[in-house]
């Protein structure tokens, strides 16, 4: 079908979907409703019957979708068919963590090479090169890569940023605990760690004081 511009916040849902499309036991039923994805999920069926609708017209009244059908659907349309290369910034813990991660590989992501600091440089981490940042624009340039991904300290992070752009980076993945400046053509995802935990936080602190107040 069409690829059709939606919101992020569709954007975020849909590897949900995806996950659970993929979880769901050898032997079940070859079709999935809207409903039955809404209810596993414990979100609303309005809500996940649009979104559907948007990354696949497979869907069909009173029997749903192909299960497989809808599975390849969605991942065309993040691009997951399609292998993205990028490069990482910042071969510390996390960095590495990142760089060992095979999982990527059903994502469509191939982190090609790292970059850092450190003196001790071109070296293999995780089968993975990593080089001095000076290094960091030509190579972008060499390879085309359009994506990168810091996870340097936060006041490193716009200097990082501005090398990337520099070396025609159009996306970041951003790690770092703060927040950059880059032109309105630069799409920047944040992975805000701190906003995470104090949901986290808040919705363990209503459920105990719940719990509390009902005498469990």
């Amino acid at each position: 079908m069409e690829k059709k511009k939606i919101s992020q916040s569709v954007l975020k849902r849909l590897p949900g979907y995806l996950a659970y499309l993929k979880s769901v036991p050898d032997g079940s039923s070859a079709y999935i409703s809207a409903t039955a994805l809404a209810n596993a999920l414990g979100m609303g069926e309005v809500q996940v019957r649009k979104d559907l609708a948007m990354v696949s017209d497979g869907g069909r009244p009173k029997i749903g979708y192909l299960r497989e059908s809808l599975i390849d659907d969605i991942e065309q349309f993040l691009g997951y068919d399609n292998t993205t290369d990028a490069v990482l910034i910042g071969a510390g813990k996390l960095g590495q963590a990142l760089m060992g991660y095979k999982g990527f590989e059903d994502y469509g992501l191939n982190i090609l090479a790292a970059f850092d600091k450190n003196p001790q440089m071109d070296r293999t981490v995780e089968g993975k090169s990593v080089y001095h940042i000076d290094k960091l624009e030509a190579f972008c340039r060499k390879h085309k890569v359009l994506m990168g991904i810091i996870t340097v300290p936060g006041e490193h992070a716009q200097e990082v940023a501005d090398l990337l752009i520099a070396g025609g980076i159009k996306a970041i993945w951003n790690f770092a605990p703060t927040h950059l400046d880059v032109p309105r053509n630069i799409l920047v995802q944040s992975e805000n760690m701190a906003m995470s935990l104090a949901v986290l936080s808040v919705h363990l602190q209503a459920q105990i004081k719940e719990e509390k107040e009902s005498g469990k």
